[in-house]
């Protein structure tokens, strides 16, 4: 049986999302908190803090994972709410921590109401979700996975030279390996959209049903310096025409393949890069995201299908990485979907085009995520916003799904 509709309090969520933020706070009202910084160690202190005055127990794993647990009148896996508090580099104050808030949020309004849950509910901080001071992103999700090796990401460094490893022993936050969540009825990240859909649309919950899959490839395209002033254009090959007829080639080519494919050229090193000297290198990236594989993989055949030599141009392809779609667990999506609709919010599904950590807890949990929408889509900026009143009404369908889970058999 549902147990009663219940709301979490506005103010409380608003004033909580600004006490997080003044760790790492900016000039410009954004944070930088780059993961196990002193301002990451602070932050889990005040999170640490939070819980404990709601009798929550805290544990962390051998990643840094933090584990806050209220507990229930059942000792089955828990109801696990959960993201990241680490940000990019003047990122914004809603990116992430709003999911733990969330769970916070959650495990508040119960115990408001004198509610003992059915199950134990869990809120987590995984760390290192950015990848901003050590890559790669979403390391710890990763590593509880299995995605990733534990030892190889310990020895990652910082631009200080700084490994994961030390700066993990140095925070204070390296916990047992005893801790690691392996189990839960249902795991549930609350998120920012960090993209402009759901405001365009005017609805106020994304219902996410995967994140997308994706792949990258690097471009080398090789050519001869010669004087830029000397050599006749007819007996040149330069590297950087020959890049530019390939980059619109292309955009032709993908443009035509579906409509929400979304392509990117986003990073590119021109050599010698000298006003005066033709170019003999370009390397330039293409990335291609979409949630159908099959798309993915057009888009991989039309890369790979790129001449071998262009402009008396050497063309070289190397995929880099690639991952498949994630889609997350239907009955859980569900539950959303319900809840949403209980409250009276408009929604629609929609899918995620950036990583998360629910993307890896997928995996092994029962797993969702829910938007809210970002204004002009902008985050990993300073100027990242999103309504205190959409993400009260994003946590209103947090909770209310936790209790609709909470409620079944």
């Amino acid at each position: 049986m549902q147990l009663q509709q219940l709301f979490v309090n506005g103010e409380r969520l608003k004033q909580t999302i600004e006490a997080f933020a003044d760790f790492g706070r900016t000039d410009k009202n954004g944070v930088t908190r780059l993961s196990l910084s002193e301002q990451d160690v602070l932050v889990r202190g005040y999170f640490t803090s939070c819980a404990e005055e709601l009798g929550m127990n805290v544990k962390v794993d051998d990643m840094g994972n933090m584990y806050a647990t209220l507990d229930g009148m059942e000792a089955g896996p828990p109801v696990v709410i959960g993201s990241h508090l680490d940000t990019v580099k003047k990122g914004g104050r809603f990116d992430g921590v709003l999911g733990v808030i969330a769970g916070l949020e959650v495990a508040r309004t119960l115990v408001d109401h004198g509610i003992k849950p059915r199950l134990p509910v869990t809120v987590m901080n995984f760390t290192n979700e950015e990848g901003a001071r050590f890559e790669p992103s979403m390391m710890a999700s990763g590593v509880l996975s299995g995605k990733f090796d534990k030892a190889v990401m310990l020895s990652k460094k910082d631009t200080e030279g700084v490994t994961f490893g030390e700066a993990l022993q140095a925070s204070g936050y390296a916990g047992d390996e005893a801790n690691r969540i392996k189990e839960a009825a249902a795991y549930l990240e609350l998120h920012i959209e960090q993209g402009p859909v759901l405001e365009k649309d005017n609805l106020t919950i994304g219902l996410v049903d995967c994140v997308v899959g994706m792949a990258c490839y690097e471009i080398e395209v090789t050519g001869e310096s010669d004087h830029a002033g000397t050599t006749p254009m007819d007996m040149r090959k330069d590297a950087l025409f020959a890049a530019a007829d390939i980059i619109t080639e292309l955009r032709r080519k993908l443009a035509v393949l579906d409509s929400e494919l979304v392509y990117t050229m986003g990073r590119m090193n021109v050599l010698p890069n000298i006003h005066t000297v033709i170019p003999n290198k370009v390397i330039f990236t293409v990335e291609a995201r979409h949630k159908d594989m099959d798309v993915v993989r057009e888009v991989e055949a039309i890369i790979n299908g790129l001449p071998e030599e262009l402009l008396e141009c050497g063309v070289a392809k190397t995929r880099l990485w690639g991952r498949e779609t994630v889609w997350f667990d239907p009955e859980i999506c569900a539950l959303v979907e319900q809840a949403a609709g209980a409250l009276g919010y408009s929604s629609r599904k929609i899918a995620s085009g950036a990583g998360h950590d629910a993307q890896f807890v997928a995996g092994f949990l029962p797993s969702a995520m829910i938007f809210v929408p970002s204004v002009k889509g902008k985050s990993h900026c300073e100027e990242e916003l999103t309504s205190y009143e959409d993400c009260e009404k994003g946590v209103n369908v947090v909770l209310e799904t936790v209790l609709a889970v909470l409620a079944g058999s």
